[in-house]
């Protein structure tokens, strides 16, 4: 097990190229099962995550190769649709690879997908949407799936769920016929998915948006395509440089999908304004970091929600930024109920914050955060961990540097261009 040894006190500087959106490089490689041809991903992130599905589809048969940030996938010939439960066990986006077996090769066997401990993550709508396709589905210890002749439909989704969103589009667009998604996700790697399969032959219309059409086509062919950047990472470093009172710059950051003004809102609360200048975003604020009021001195709120609400996997790190600020804050996670358990650590390094309820905390600051020696529970408490640390006095350890490891690529030494004290202990 690998660790995380972080010094604090060190202001965070400079310049930092966020890599390519981890939730959309996932999609994008599951969709490579649905055609014979290769499909060439450009800007794909070296991360756990990411490894760990290539290794899945390698096991399948598909042919891949990686040469820097260039993944090519060949999926001309499976010698089995059948996913290891281990393998599925490794990570959420497992789940994936249902749609595009079940639709273009007839059938599939996985084990439940495993990913980050912060809540219950229902399958019902994946599997269900799959149903109205016309996919078979068992359920046990193994979720299989069988498919024969598959119709295009009108489908709608009970929850406005990402992967279940990308399934079914992946599903729907080796479906001949015109299938409408009803209560679709919006998110930016879901419109990156669209554009990825309309380059690939299907015609996906409607991204962005909560219904989306998809013609389908009996085969599609193989594209070359460039993910765009990830907006959590932008937002993750962007947090980390204000909460110990920095100054660094994002770059990369041009995308198909505009997402600034939706991080934008978070940090507002704290009086800070991204800008953004060709592909490069930074933060600007003048003075200490102070809590936005709402209008009559009432105490602010900063909630999650699904695309155009502020992300989920921001919030973790929001709340380090307020351990920072002067003024009292609500935080609202109403997604996931378990990602806020995280606190737990930050009121050991000497945070002021009240958890009200599994989806809500109050944080007052500022506070004087000392180090601590803990463990990073998900991928985005971690980075939160490391932040924290980065403004503590001290030095903290961060064990299960492996789970950070998954969504963030050479976390520790892209810190330390910018001047951070943060270093790995195998």
């Amino acid at each position: 097990m690998a660790r995380f040894i972080v010094r604090g006190g060190e202001i965070l500087q400079g310049s930092i190229r966020v890599a390519g959106n981890k939730n959309a490089a996932l999609a994008m490689h599951a969709a490579a099962l649905l055609t014979d041809e290769p499909l060439v991903l450009e800007n794909v992130p070296d991360i756990a995550d990411v490894r760990a599905m290539e290794e899945i589809l390698a096991g399948l048969g598909v042919s891949v190769t990686r040469r820097g940030s260039t993944v090519t996938l060949k999926a001309a010939s499976l010698k089995t649709t059948t996913v290891p439960a281990a393998s599925c066990a490794r990570l959420r986006g497992s789940i994936l690879m249902a749609g595009p077996l079940a639709a273009r090769h007839g059938g599939a066997v996985l084990g439940p997908p495993g990913g980050d401990l912060i809540g219950r993550r229902r399958l019902d709508t994946h599997l269900e949407a799959l149903q109205q396709l016309g996919v078979e589905v068992s359920v046990g210890p193994r979720i299989r799936l069988r498919a024969g002749c598959l119709q295009a439909r009108e489908i709608l989704l009970d929850e406005a769920s990402v992967t279940a969103t990308e399934g079914v589009m992946m599903a729907a667009a080796v479906t001949p016929g015109r299938t409408v998604i009803y209560h679709a996700a919006c998110e930016p790697h879901v419109q990156e998915l669209g554009h990825l399969l309309n380059r690939m032959g299907a015609v996906v219309e409607g991204l962005g948006t909560n219904r989306v059409v998809v013609r389908g086509r009996r085969r599609l062919h193989g594209a070359r395509f460039r993910v765009g950047p990830d907006y959590v990472e932008a937002g993750s470093f962007l947090a980390a440089s204000i909460a110990t009172g920095g100054r660094v710059t994002v770059t990369g950051v041009r995308s198909r999908v505009p997402f600034l003004s939706v991080l934008q809102r978070g940090f507002r609360r704290f009086g800070v304004e991204l800008v953004q200048e060709g592909d490069k975003v930074r933060c600007r604020h003048r003075g200490p970091l102070k809590v936005r009021p709402d209008l009559g001195g009432a105490v602010p709120k900063l909630e999650d929600g699904v695309w155009p609400g502020f992300p989920s996997d921001l919030l973790s790190i929001m709340l380090v930024v307020a351990t920072a600020a002067r003024g009292t804050i609500l935080f609202f996670e109403k997604l996931f109920e378990s990602r806020l358990y995280f606190v737990d650590r930050l009121i050991e390094m000497g945070a002021r914050i009240v958890q009200c309820d599994p989806h809500r905390v109050l944080v007052s600051g500022p506070s004087r955060l000392h180090a601590a020696h803990m463990a990073s529970p998900d991928i985005r408490a971690g980075m939160a961990l490391i932040a924290a640390a980065l403004r503590a006095r001290g030095t903290s350890v961060i064990e299960n540097a492996e789970i950070i490891d998954r969504g963030y690529e050479r976390l520790d030494e892209r810190l330390r261009t910018l001047g951070a004290a943060v270093y790995r202990d195998a």
